[in-house]
């Protein structure tokens, strides 16, 4: 008898399954971890950018998080950059470079990145990245008279870059310094005509002084003793000739090499800088084999974008229609992240 009521018991007790683990919520582009993989993925990209400018951070644009175990994640990112004034040779970290203001003429870059995070260290696997400069419509719309990018080969500013290196050569008693390569140009035209040119250099086995006698035989030094340097110079040829260059050499930066466009002109510019571009294209610059051949497949999180930006446009559609008292709108999506400079 004791069996049969222990039986029944037993039938009555509650058959409590055990709950499959629930999903964790979706990375929003503002939460600390997806920060830190964006840090990751932009010092990736200016490690392995070779020519033009070190880009940062204006904003996370989308995030995907694919778990593959313990503590190994695969991350998808979408990245919008700006340009920094520090070039890629530059010594200056990056937290320490002046992102360019709209009215320099701002360029963007937008980066997809794949990386891993495994056991908390990110390690990028897959990056497709390309950059143009913000519309000369807009930047005239907002400052008339602001001085607009050029063409890299244009006339006057091959004209300009030859005459600051040549007066700063003429001036100087240390290293007499080659062309590296040009890495911005602007153009005003009022009130005044004025050139404005930024180009890399490099110190030479000559001084400037040895350069006067036969400047052919002035060589680059080798990367064990390289120094490389930047230089900006301001030419007014309109209402009066006058022109100011300033140069600065960085010092030697063990580890730090110079990688010379194929087939570089006289002018320091590769063969596709001489069509006519006005920046240094990332998609150009950056030399991962997997930037310029992962497909879209790589980057599924392409497709959220629009999708994303079409909620934030829904939700506040919905805010504009009248609620009852105590109604809490829904929250706004986890992406685009916020605007840390301006908006491109």
């Amino acid at each position: 008898m004791k069996a049969i009521v222990a039986l029944i018991l037993l039938v009555q007790l509650p058959i409590h399954k055990a709950l499959p683990a629930a999903s964790p919520p979706p990375l929003g582009c503002d939460d600390p971890e997806s920060e830190a993989a964006a840090e990751a993925a932009v010092s990736y990209i200016n490690g392995h950018s070779h020519h033009g400018y070190k880009f940062a951070l204006n904003r996370i644009e989308n995030i995907r998080v694919i778990p593959q175990g313990l503590n190994n994640d695969i991350i998808f990112l979408e990245l919008d950059l700006l340009e920094t004034t520090c070039h890629i040779l530059s010594p200056t970290p990056l937290e320490n470079c002046t992102v360019r203001s709209f009215t320099e003429h701002a360029v963007e870059g937008d980066c997809d990145i794949k990386l891993q995070k495994l056991n908390g260290q990110f390690s990028v696997l897959a990056s497709k990245c390309h950059s143009h400069a913000d519309s000369s419509e807009d930047v005239t719309k907002f400052c008339p008279d602001c001085p607009l990018l050029v063409s890299l080969n244009n006339t006057e500013v091959l004209k300009a870059v030859t005459a600051a290196l040549n007066k700063h050569n003429s001036k100087t008693a240390d290293a007499y310094l080659k062309l590296l390569e040009i890495g911005r140009a602007k153009i005003q035209y009022h009130p005044a005509h004025i050139v404005f040119v930024e180009f890399a250099v490099a110190a030479t086995n000559c001084s400037a002084e040895e350069a006067k006698a036969n400047v052919e035989a002035c060589q680059l030094l080798p990367d064990n003793q390289s120094n490389f340097g930047f230089c900006t110079a301001t030419m007014v040829i309109l209402p009066s000739d006058n022109l100011e260059v300033n140069c600065q050499l960085y010092g030697h930066q063990p580890g730090v090499t110079y990688s010379p466009p194929a087939q570089a002109t006289s002018a320091g510019l590769s063969p596709g800088l001489v069509t006519g571009f006005t920046n240094h294209n990332l998609r150009v610059s950056h030399n991962n084999p997997s930037a310029s051949e992962s497909s879209s497949s790589e980057f599924p999180l392409l497709l959220a974008k629009p999708v994303a930006k079409r909620a934030v446009a829904e939700v506040a559609q919905h805010d504009k229609v009248p609620r009852p008292v105590g109604f809490v709108p829904p929250p706004p999506p986890p992406c685009p992240g916020k605007i840390r400079y301006f908006k491109t």
